[in-house]
């Protein structure tokens, strides 16, 4: 045996997040599958890096060798050492069950990856937030590897099974692990525990009582060259519906894909040149080849706003999958993603493109959404998971961290009154100081009003010049024909809506509702 692979496995418990597949949160739990074998002689350096999304934002980290709480600022990455490990403790019962966690809280949102090294070999992965979670996870069928699945013995660990670990983060609960048989095992608020998977094709699942994480594992699966390493993925949610999962093209070489739901457990070999470049399934999707298990991202959870980790001194990539007509408008960071070549995905309306990373970044859309994935290698040794999501709104300005707020006051009344009723919403009479942001607000209102609305504009009462409350200059303008009127005519703005949001000045004291609006914060902003 040489070097291997740890993979730290993340999720979130306790998330204020509102986004349905964002994975930013405030408390997380961290365990380490088994490396290899529990009683090799090289330790792993393992660590996780935090990213804030907001300022002054206090994290902590335990059991940690440092004592110290860092405050990060905004888009700031804090790495933290551990030294924890889930070591081997099945036996020939059913469930063997361990406290080897690690807790990661922080007091404003954060995105969590993780990060260990062993020798030559690199393994990276990303938190699930714990309302994300489910009670119900199909269990992928074992993939097909020589000198690890052909001949299975417990007691030799690149031939042992495939292990479920399955965590739970709080609350005592009640797992079963369900298929030909059911067994089940009570866990403690924190702990986890493993099992064997059986190499068969008979439909497994897990069912909880309360929401739970569930990870599909092997410490030392064969790969190239008499080596092995610690495969690991973590398992996505039963879902209601079938969705379908595009397979990105510089992956598809030499993979598989495993396919689980509550009729099948199949593991599918995959030829790009031959097959439809997508997947169906409503429950496990993951993608295999040598050294990787990479879970797929659905089409039903593609996004705009992506947090990107890259590891020192390994060749790292993204891989971006986006329809074909939303090719433009992709942004690294602060910067338009140009010059990328494009190939299609077979029998599907995506296309994927490869960017080459070297350090830490943000990708996002400014008007679709799209899958991203962060893999990487060192000589035959491959890593990678989906990259962390921020958001699924796509925003012309940049990466929202939370939704801008925009609402109709809708009880009518004069211009000064409509500002304070904004004010005690916490909200301001809207300023609409650009061309783009008045065509983004307009296509919004029209979808539930078409009444003439109050906007944050009025003439100064010593120069008879327009100005916005928002003290931006008045550029981009949108007046009505004839409007506006004479220095001694209206001396508010209103917008008409039904207008094609046009402009007009009013009588201050004409009663109106009136549009209150609060902006997005952003990790990252063009303007």
């Amino acid at each position: 045996m040489t070097s291997s692979l740890l993979l730290l496995l993340l999720l979130a418990a306790q998330t204020a997040a509102a986004d349905p597949v964002n994975n930013t949160g405030t408390s997380f739990i961290a365990v380490f599958p088994e490396n290899i074998a529990y009683y090799h002689p090289t330790n792993p350096q393992n660590q996780i890096w935090v990213t804030a999304l907001y300022n002054a934002t206090t994290v902590t980290v335990s059991p940690t060798s440092s004592t110290s709480s860092p405050q990060l600022s905004v888009n700031q990455s804090q790495s933290f050492d551990l030294d924890q490990e889930l070591m081997r403790n099945l036996s020939v019962e059913a469930f063997g069950v361990s406290n080897s966690v690690v807790n990661i809280t922080s007091d404003k949102q954060i995105v969590v990856q993780a990060f260990s090294i062993k020798k030559k070999s690199v393994q990276t992965a990303v938190l699930v937030p714990t309302d994300k979670l489910g009670t119900k996870y199909f269990i992928p069928p074992v993939p097909v590897i020589s000198g690890t699945t052909d001949d299975p013995n417990v007691n030799v660990t690149e031939r042992s099974p495939f292990r479920l670990i399955i965590i739970n983060p709080t609350d005592t609960n009640t797992v079963t692990v369900k298929g030909s048989a059911a067994s089940s095992v009570t866990l403690q608020p924190g702990q986890v525990s493993q099992s064997w998977v059986p190499n068969n094709q008979v439909p497994r699942w897990v069912e909880a009582e309360k929401p739970i994480a569930v990870l599909f594992s092997h410490p030392c699966a064969m790969q190239t060259n008499c080596t092995c390493g610690l495969l690991t993925a973590m398992l996505p949610p039963a879902r209601n519906q079938t969705v379908r999962f595009p397979v990105p093209s510089v992956l598809a070489q030499n993979a598989s894909v495993l396919l689980s739901d509550g009729g099948s457990r199949e593991a599918k070999p995959f030829n790009p040149d031959s097959d439809s470049a997508v997947v169906q399934s409503s429950g496990t999707a993951i993608l295999y080849r040598p050294g990787l298990l990479l879970t797929l991202i659905p089409e039903t959870e593609f996004a705009s706003c992506f947090s990107i980790f890259t590891v020192p001194s390994k060749t790292n990539f993204a891989i971006i999958v986006v329809l074909k007509d939303s090719t433009s408008g992709i942004y690294v960071g602060n910067s338009l993603l140009d010059a990328a070549v494009w190939q299609d995905l077979k029998g599907t309306e995506y296309v994927s493109t490869n960017y080459s990373l070297t350090q830490n970044t943000v990708i996002w859309h400014n008007s679709s959404k799209m899958a991203v994935y962060v893999v990487g290698y060192e000589g035959s040794d491959w890593f990678g998971n989906p990259a962390p999501v921020i958001s699924t709104t796509p925003d012309y300005r940049g990466c929202p961290v939370n939704a801008e707020r925009l609402t109709v006051y809708n009880t009518s009344q004069g211009w000064r009154e409509s500002l304070q009723s904004c004010q005690n919403l916490n909200l301001d009479l809207i300023s609409l100081s650009e061309s783009r942001l008045q065509r983004h607000v307009c296509l919004k209102l029209q979808q539930d009003s078409d009444q003439k609305v109050w906007i944050g504009m009025r003439r100064s009462s010593k120069t008879g010049n327009w100005y916005w409350l928002s003290r931006a200059p008045v550029r981009d303008t949108n007046w009505g024909s004839g409007e506006p009127g004479r220095v001694d005519e209206g001396q508010c703005a209103a917008m008409s809506v039904r207008s094609n949001c046009t402009w007009s000045d009013e009588d201050c004291c004409s009663a109106f509702q009136s549009v209150c609006y609060k902006e997005a914060d952003y990790l990252v902003r063009i303007n």
